[in-house]
């Protein structure tokens, strides 16, 4: 495939590594494969390593990275690993210059999302933006006395904080339809652009059987149970607790050895915990806290179903992770599933809790199916390479730099991205 010529691109982000959540890891695979297509690419971010130099605000000791500009930043606190940035903008904009930026691409739309706007206007180039939370159902969970806050308002400070980016990317049809509301921005240019996986990252860590049953052992399960699968983040708009309330109900109603894994940190995990020892289920209910996104594959691979009950996704990485691994996924029905899960072939979309608990208890007792859903996953998978990705991300670019300052052509936009 021959791409066009190289250009020079900014990432923004209010999270980047060490920190693991599904943002960092597309920004990290967005950056990985664009350089691979000829792009130079450059990130500004958070403070969140040892590794930053703080006086210079760059990556700048043994084994950093020139090309990431760290900002001082505070820890959000909250139950996760989330940082605030607070971005000196004249040394982002001189970071930006040395790197001759034509185009700022924010993963964002806080303080960090805010430097992206500010100093794409002082470049004279188009600032866009990647929809990746969905703050309408985020909000009651992360907000004190979130209940006085009237959803109008979160509406109408999530409008505010997007509006001025020159074109949107959506995850997800899901996103769109929001974002393209009367009362959110419909005209503001977008596109619909998946989220991807790197089957690379997968498929160049070989677990080996012993390396799997050895995994299980650690964790108390044996090589005969059939095991469930969270990985996320341990918070309540994941819908955790009713994922838990599921699982207990399963436990009580199958005949199989079944064990459940959380793996994740979060701001709920010690009420699940203590609602688990309630339950007397403490061996068949496990929580392992914070994992190393390096050995994530690991735990996909030793288990047999990837379960969640979230309705907060805008497009899932995990699904994507569990998919490559081959499992069969179970997940409450939502349009952000609609292009990974395809009910009764790789997994279920169930309506209701209680539907969720009848689809996993059905792939529980059936192995047959299991194998069968899990091998289709994996084929499905290959719609979202990061190849696929690359090269919609790079269009979407082309036009708007082809465009700017003036109106993008939506329409003509999506049809491009279509093709590919």
């Amino acid at each position: 495939m021959i791409y066009n010529r190289g250009m020079n691109i900014a990432l923004f982000s209010d999270c980047y590594y060490p920190t693991k959540n599904g943002v960092v890891t597309v920004v990290i695979q967005l950056r990985s494969i664009l350089e691979k297509m000829g792009h130079h690419v450059v990130i500004v971010t958070v403070e969140n390593s040892k590794l930053e130099d703080s006086k210079t605000g760059e990556d700048t000791k043994p084994g950093g990275d020139p090309c990431i500009f760290r900002t001082p930043s505070i820890p959000l606190g909250l139950g996760t690993d989330q940082f605030i940035g607070f971005p000196h903008k004249k040394k982002i904009l001189k970071f930006l210059r040395q790197h001759k930026i034509e185009i700022i691409h924010s993963h964002t739309e806080f303080y960090i999302a805010h430097a992206a706007k500010i100093t794409a206007k002082a470049l004279h180039v188009p600032a866009i933006v990647t929809t990746h939370t969905m703050w309408e159902d985020f909000y009651p969970y992360y907000l004190p006395m979130a209940k006085l806050i009237p959803v109008k308002l979160v509406r109408k400070i999530t409008k505010r904080l997007y509006k001025k980016f020159y074109a949107m990317i959506n995850v997800s049809q899901k996103a769109q339809n929001y974002f393209k509301q009367p009362w959110m921005l419909p005209d503001t240019p977008s596109a619909v652009i998946p989220n991807a996986i790197d089957t690379s990252s997968f498929e160049n860590e070989k677990d080996t059987k012993d390396d799997l049953e050895n995994m299980r052992k650690n964790w108390g399960i044996e090589k005969d149970d059939v095991l469930l699968l969270f990985v996320g983040r341990i918070g309540e708009e994941k819908r955790v607790f009713e994922l838990l309330n599921i699982c207990i109900n399963v436990l009580g109603k199958t005949k199989e050895k079944v064990k459940v894994l959380f793996v994740g940190n979060g701001s709920a995990l010690e009420d699940m915990k203590a609602q688990v020892r309630q339950s007397n289920l403490g061996s068949s209910i496990i929580f392992t806290g914070f994992v190393n996104w390096t050995k994530l594959h690991t735990y996909y691979r030793m288990s047999d179903i990837f379960i969640t009950a979230s309705l907060s996704e805008m497009h899932s990485m995990t699904i994507l992770e569990a998919m490559i691994c081959e499992l069969p996924v179970v997940v409450r029905d939502d349009v952000s599933y609609h292009d990974t899960v395809i009910d009764g072939k790789n997994g279920f979309l169930a309506s209701t809790d209680d539907e969720m608990e009848t689809r996993i208890i059905e792939l529980i007792e059936d192995s047959g199916k299991r194998k069968k859903f899990g091998k289709t996953s994996l084929k499905l998978s290959q719609n979202f390479s990061l190849e696929t990705h690359g090269r919609k991300t790079e269009i979407f670019y082309e036009e708007v730099l082809k465009a700017y300052p003036g109106p993008l052509n939506e329409k003509l936009l999506r049809e491009k991205i279509m093709q590919i």
